[in-house]
């Protein structure tokens, strides 16, 4: 049975080529994606969510809005350097049509524990930007833990420094409150953290084969993508590319062989100064049932191929 896969995402730019490579690999169906906050406001991700697939030739995908702001807070402001990472409409301020779509009105964390209940161990659950939405479904529903396939987060660092901190990581870091209910729930989960995604670069020469296809789809990768890449070369200029860090989350999702995992049980700092920090879970170093995995090695040329591969086919097609 192929693998249904759900994408909850903030849909900034690497969301977006994550949107992309899932909906250019055979082997799943993307079920739904639900919104969240953090790139950019949950209203204009869920607006992107829509715009991209729609683009992609893929309108039957189902959007859902998801909670609007961190679990311990009441509201929620796009920092700017998201903006400029991002873009202010969180695509690289590329222009794409808006689509005639509504999001659904059932909640997104509603339709995550349906979906849990419907398709049990063949779901695969992907959240790339706080984890807000699946530590809701968690506290509504604690029985999913045990029913659920799998969920690969994009989040965290563990053998690397944060990208918000010394300690923290930026999806983590918007609630890391949630973040340490999902790791801490014994849910199969699986840490894509900057451990390897900042080992997964995309380069200028990479968006001019998009460019050169001459579709609608392949302008909009290459111009969004460029953007992305140039405020790399502001905020990382060591790196000589873009970090794939949310296409590395769906292709783990996809073929969990392209990482090398540590079996460690993990937990989020909540407390004091180290808050927003993944670490391991002390009070569970020695429970011989280790329930997450942390990605700790990535097989980069062969990610880098099948991203490609993944995606020309899709904006090819266009």
């Amino acid at each position: 049975m192929t693998k249904k896969l759900i994408l909850d995402l903030d849909t900034g730019i690497d969301d977006t080529l994550a949107t992309a490579y899932a909906l250019g690999s055979p082997e799943v169906e993307l079920i739904g994606i639900t919104g969240t906050y953090g790139n950019v406001l949950l209203d204009q991700g869920v607006r992107n969510a829509l715009a991209v697939t729609d683009l992609f030739g893929h309108p039957e995908v189902k959007v859902y809005k998801g909670l609007p702001h961190a679990s311990t807070k009441d509201s929620f402001a796009v920092q700017p350097v998201s903006a400029f990472i991002h873009g202010q409409n969180g695509i690289g301020d590329v222009d794409i049509p808006d689509s005639d779509r509504e999001p659904e009105t059932e909640p997104a964390v509603d339709f995550i524990i349906d979906a849990v209940k419907t398709y049990g161990k063949d779901l695969v659950y992907v959240p790339t930007g706080p984890m807000t939405n699946i530590a809701a479904a968690l506290d509504k529903a604690p029985e999913i833990k045990d029913e659920i396939g799998g969920i690969v987060l994009m989040g965290g660092a563990l053998t690397v420094c944060g990208n918000v901190s010394a300690w923290s990581e930026a999806n983590i870091s918007q609630d890391p409150d949630a973040a340490n209910r999902l790791f801490r729930s014994e849910a199969p989960a699986t840490m894509i953290g900057l451990d390897v995604t900042l080992q997964t670069l995309l380069t200028y020469e990479e968006t001019r084969r998009w460019r050169a296809l001459g579709t609608p789809a392949g302008r909009f990768l290459a111009d969004m993508t460029d953007y992305y890449i140039k405020a790399y070369e502001t905020t990382s200029p060591h790196l000589g590319g873009c970090g794939l860090h949310d296409p590395l989350a769906v292709g783990v999702a996809v073929d969990p062989s392209l990482v090398t995992t540590l079996d460690i049980n993990m937990q989020v700092d909540v407390e004091g100064p180290t808050r927003g920090r993944t670490i391991g879970d002390n009070e569970r170093l020695n429970d011989p049932v280790k329930t997450m995995k942390v990605a700790v090695g990535v097989d980069v040329p062969r990610f880098l191929n099948e991203f490609m591969t993944r995606i020309t086919g899709l904006a090819k097609a266009e």
